[in-house]
């Protein structure tokens, strides 16, 4: 007889991390390891475990004029950088559950919950999240934030990465050059500035046609140069933006070659608003807000909407699973509004069906879904069953002028579904 010994049982932070591995991995992965695909697929679902977005690349005023939220409803939102979620408690709705598989957004978004509650003024909370350039920001999250974060959060916060920082002092080294997507924008500066184009001339920018002119001129041309055209044509070359293997495929079989969308998605976000109006334009070509007063900004961090979002801040709440997970553990109609993000674009067909008996079954009268997807085109018909299907109604006119509108330039199309019931 062969003795058998048992494994020793794994610490909470470890079985954490497991859990959190398998989440990722069943949301990701799809090829054997061995595989090109497969190795892929592990690379970025690795890199995907750290923070990606400190800024969430979803324009709120859109979501919010299509979810048409009214006070007293409940919302279900993928987090990501939480920028979105916190915006939507403008409007005033009872309960706001975000959820994100990524344990680093969660301990963002969590940090991001106590600074609305618990920064003293405006102009702390401003300094924290609007500038992330300040070491007085250490003081503050030592004095007035440690204090109300759980034991996980403050641990995330204070443990260190390879460098040997904390990881709470990205707020004051520059907040919005850090994560995968603060890399990638940094990265691109870098190689723009290689063939003698700064991206920071557009926001000198004084009206609508100079803006077009500094594209036309200064940016367009770089998506023409052999470097470029070779690097954005493969996947992990833009792992960066936090598109997985999965969604670079959708985003490619689009046609015209990667080079050229991302050149009509650059252009839209250069030159389809005004400056004074897009803060997502601020972001990827000067790596920060915009420094006066009359400086666009998500709605969370408008001075007017300061003591809104902080007296509402306790109504939000984050869990670290998939949004399938948290849908099946609730009770039947209770969920008015669905968030989903970009994260359909991952998806096998059993996982979005999955996903959308969920929604169904959860959704409560008048019901609403908005996501965004890679290419312009809704996923759904054909890989979702029609029998759920039927219930949804595609708001296909208000969906396109919606996307027309988005700020953010980076996803090919917005849709909105609504509950027949």
């Amino acid at each position: 007889m062969i003795e058998t010994v048992a494994s020793p049982a794994l610490s909470p932070v470890a079985a954490r991390k497991e859990a959190v591995g398998k989440r990722l991995n069943r949301a990701v992965r799809r090829n054997s390891l061995l595989s090109a695909s497969g190795l892929s697929e592990y690379v970025f679902s690795r890199l995907f475990r750290n923070l990606v977005y400190a800024q969430i690349w979803e324009d709120p005023d859109v979501d919010m004029a299509a979810l048409n939220i009214v006070p007293g409803n409940t919302i279900v939102t993928i987090a990501s950088g939480g920028c979105n979620a916190m915006s939507y408690l403008i409007a005033d709705p009872a309960r706001i559950e975000a959820v994100d598989l990524n344990p680093a957004h969660v301990a963002f978004n969590r940090l991001k919950f106590m600074a609305a509650r618990h920064l003293p003024d405006y102009e702390t909370f401003y300094r924290f999240y609007g500038k992330g350039d300040d070491r007085r920001n250490l003081d503050a999250y030592q004095l007035h934030l440690r204090p109300h974060l759980d034991d996980e959060t403050r641990d995330y916060w204070e443990s260190r990465t390879l460098t040997g920082r904390r990881r709470i002092s990205i707020f004051h080294r520059r907040l919005y050059r850090h994560g995968l997507l603060g890399g990638f924008i940094g990265l691109g500066h870098t190689m723009a500035r290689l063939y003698g184009a700064n991206p920071r001339g557009l926001l000198e920018a004084r009206t609508l046609e100079d803006q077009k002119r500094f594209f036309d001129e200064t940016l367009s041309p770089l998506f023409d140069k052999r470097l470029i055209r070779w690097a954005t044509g493969r996947k992990s070359s833009l792992f960066g933006l936090g598109i997985p293997p999965q969604q670079y495929e959708a985003l490619s079989g689009a046609g015209n070659g990667m080079a050229e969308i991302l050149r009509a998605r650059v252009e839209k976000l250069a030159c389809g608003f005004p400056l004074s109006e897009n803060y997502f334009a601020w972001q990827a070509f000067g790596r920060s807000y915009g420094k006066d007063e009359q400086a666009p900004l998500p709605p969370y961090l408008l001075r007017q909407n300061f003591e809104t979002v902080r007296s509402r801040a306790e109504r939000i709440s984050i869990t670290n699973t998939s949004l399938t997970e948290f849908l099946a553990a609730k009770a039947s109609q209770t969920v008015d509004r669905f968030i989903l993000l970009d994260a359909q674009d991952w998806m096998t067909d059993a996982q979005l069906n999955a996903l959308w008996s969920e929604i169904t079954r959860t959704a409560a009268p008048d019901a609403r879904v908005i996501f965004r997807t890679a290419p312009a085109e809704s996923l759904l018909p054909g890989r979702v069953a029609q029998t759920i299907l039927d219930r949804w109604a595609y708001q296909e006119t208000e969906s396109r002028a919606l996307h027309e509108k988005d700020r953010s330039s980076i996803y090919g199309g917005f849709h909105l579904y609504t509950f027949k019931g």
